[in-house]
This record gives C-alpha cells, structure tokens and sequence, in this order.
C-alpha cells in the first residue's frame, strides 16, 4: 500500500528537491477542482486551461512559495483567480472579447456590457473604487468580482470571515456615499 503524502509534505518535496512524483501527485488532487472552479468564472475553456497550467507551473518553478499557512486549495486558487483576472484584463482576451462582441452585433450602437465597461473604466464608479483603501478594494474584488463566499475570501485575503463581512460592509457604505 502506498503512503499518502500530507499536501504540506508534497509541497516541501517539490521546492526542497523538484521532486516530480510530489508535484504530479498535487496536480491530481488539485488540477481537476483549480479547472472547475475557474470554469465557473470564465467562459473561455482554452484560457481556463493556460491558467490551470500557469498556475502549476508557478508552484514547480518556486515562483509561488507556499508560506505553510491556511489551505493548500485557497493558496492554488488565490494564484489561479489572480492569473485569471490578470488574462483576462490583457489585451488579448479583450480583444477576443470585442471580436466576438462584434459578430453578434449588426448595429454600430454600444452594447449594455461596453457602457457598463466604460462606467466602471472612465465613470464615476472607478473614481469611488480608486478613492477605497486597498483592504477593502481587496475584499470586494474577492467577493464581488471574483464571486467568492465569505469563508473562501478569508481563506485568499489571510483574515477572519468577520473581517471580510466588515470591510464588506464599509466597501459598500463608502461607495453608496461616493456616488450619491
């Protein structure tokens, strides 16, 4: 019978000696979730995919060090969301985005999405999010944006769920006040 590596020992195995049966062995446990889960956020199975393996990557290259703090799965979708929204901000998926915008559309009128886009970009939506502390920037990204529960932003951000309702609830008071 084979012995089943804690996911804390995989992680030490594959930063002390690039052991490649640890780092196969995370794959397994958290390739298949990392892909659901970031599914549910994107669309775009091919992007998804790339992000997956960015992802993995990163954890066999050292680049991200996992600090033995908290849960292994909350430490992989924290660099999974983060590479996600860093892809999807590019140039390229946005470009395949207003692509495929353009096909569906046969007016040259601006859809519901690009007024919403230009608000949040240019609007006095962005001004109010600038002008927000970054604690709390960061809880509504994780929340709203990023369309995590309370519980799985704790996990990511690295506080207390009662802190993510908090700073939840200041976000939103502050930009009611801001756009008033």
């Amino acid at each position: 019978m084979r012995e089943t590596k804690s996911d804390g020992d995989l992680l030490r195995a594959i930063a002390a000696d690039g052991d490649r049966r640890a780092f196969e062995e995370l794959y397994r446990r958290y390739a298949p979730w990392l892909l659901a889960r970031l599914r549910g956020r994107c669309a775009d199975a091919a992007l998804v995919d790339d992000v997956v393996q960015e992802t993995f990557l990163a954890v066999w290259r050292g680049t991200a060090r996992y600090r033995e703090e908290g849960d292994v799965a909350g430490w992989l979708w924290r660099i999974g969301s983060r590479r996600l929204i860093d892809a999807l901000r590019g140039d390229g998926a946005r470009g395949r985005l207003r692509q495929a915008l353009s096909r569906l559309r046969h007016r040259d009128e601006a859809s519901a999405e690009e007024r919403v886009l230009a608000g949040v970009e240019h609007g006095d939506l962005a001004g109010a999010l600038v002008r927000l502390s970054p604690e709390l920037r960061a809880v509504l990204q994780a929340t709203v944006i990023d369309g995590l529960t309370t519980r799985e932003a704790a996990v990511l951000l690295g506080i207390p769920p009662g802190t993510v309702k908090t700073r939840a609830m200041r976000a939103r008071k502050q930009l009611r006040e801001a756009l008033a």
